[in-house]
């Protein structure tokens, strides 16, 4: 009940940009500038700042990075396989697919801080910097594919990956930001996680997910039941890892998908609003498939 109830504050902001959005004279216009906010100024400082203050330790971290990129990288080809479905809308597809293999990198760090302390959320940190560019790359490519922008020029003008790739950078040369610094880019940061979240509420249109409901389902299914088994099969028989590390790969798989989801798909003119909505509803399932699969977790070994 303790992690469902860590995930609540999450689904109440994005009800309140929903409400605020459609209530108030906060109405479109004002969240459109605040989606472009989060997408070229928040995340990406976010990012940047995370990475670069936990230190990587390549050697020592190969198993659990391997593990974080074999359940990245299958829900990827899951994600993708999806559009060879007979009658998949190719607009919902192209936005949606992100969400099968995308995760909250937020909520990642607070169930860590909750679970193992310091050294469990060092083990999350690793995970999500190894496996962020390879989701972002993912998720820009079907966007930029169905709406006809250039591949390599997405990404290479993505923030969110020239944020990634300049953390990774900066973390193995050894950066260390000055104290200002480190702050600033942290205060920065602080405000992506609240104002992406009301930003995915505000887009949310009520009955968006019917566009494509099979897509939806099948999507959220990749996410939040054939990831978490496959990360148990890997720490119970693929990969020796150590029990917090078992558990760092577990509660990664679980996660729910990315807020900033709905914000790249708005920004690349894809179907925001369906994504809005598998954002929201994804947010409700991790309140049930991270306890789940901790459960299984220690069911099978035991912590």
């Amino acid at each position: 009940m303790d992690l469902a109830l860590l995930l609540l504050p999450d689904f109440v902001l994005i009800a309140c940009g929903f409400l605020i959005c459609r209530y108030t004279a906060l109405d479109r216009p004002v969240w459109e500038a605040t989606e472009r906010l989060v997408y070229y100024l928040l995340f990406p400082a976010l990012l940047f700042g995370a990475i670069v203050r936990n230190p990587l330790q390549p050697t020592s971290m190969a198993a659990l990075s391997g593990s974080g990129l074999a359940v990245v990288g299958a829900g990827i080809v899951l994600a993708y396989a999806l559009r060879a479905w007979p009658g998949v809308d190719a607009r919902a597809h192209a936005a949606g697919a992100q969400t099968a293999f995308r995760f909250n990198s937020y909520v990642a760090l607070a169930l860590a801080e909750r679970l193992g302390g310091a050294p469990a959320v060092a083990a999350i940190a690793v995970l999500v910097s190894v496996c962020v560019p390879l989701c972002n790359v993912a998720a820009v490519w079907p966007l930029a594919r169905h709406g006809g922008h250039g591949y390599l020029r997405e990404l290479a003008r993505n923030p969110l990956i020239l944020a990634t790739v300049a953390g990774l950078a900066g973390n193995l040369m050894g950066l260390k930001l000055p104290e200002v610094v480190g702050t600033t880019l942290h205060r920065i940061g602080a405000a992506a996680l609240p104002l992406g979240l009301m930003a995915v509420g505000a887009g949310l249109r009520v009955g968006a997910l019917r566009d494509a409901p099979k897509l939806a389902a099948a999507l959220l299914a990749i996410r939040h039941a054939v990831l978490p088994a496959l990360a148990l099969a890997i720490v119970a028989w693929a990969v020796d890892l150590p029990p917090l590390q078992q558990l760092a790969v577990v509660v990664f798989a679980a996660l729910p998908t990315a807020s900033s989801a709905y914000v790249l798909a708005a920004r690349l003119g894809g179907h925001a609003s369906y994504v809005a909505g598998l954002v929201t509803l994804s947010t409700l399932l991790g309140m049930a498939s991270i306890p789940l699969a901790l459960s299984a977790l220690r069911w099978m070994q035991p912590l």
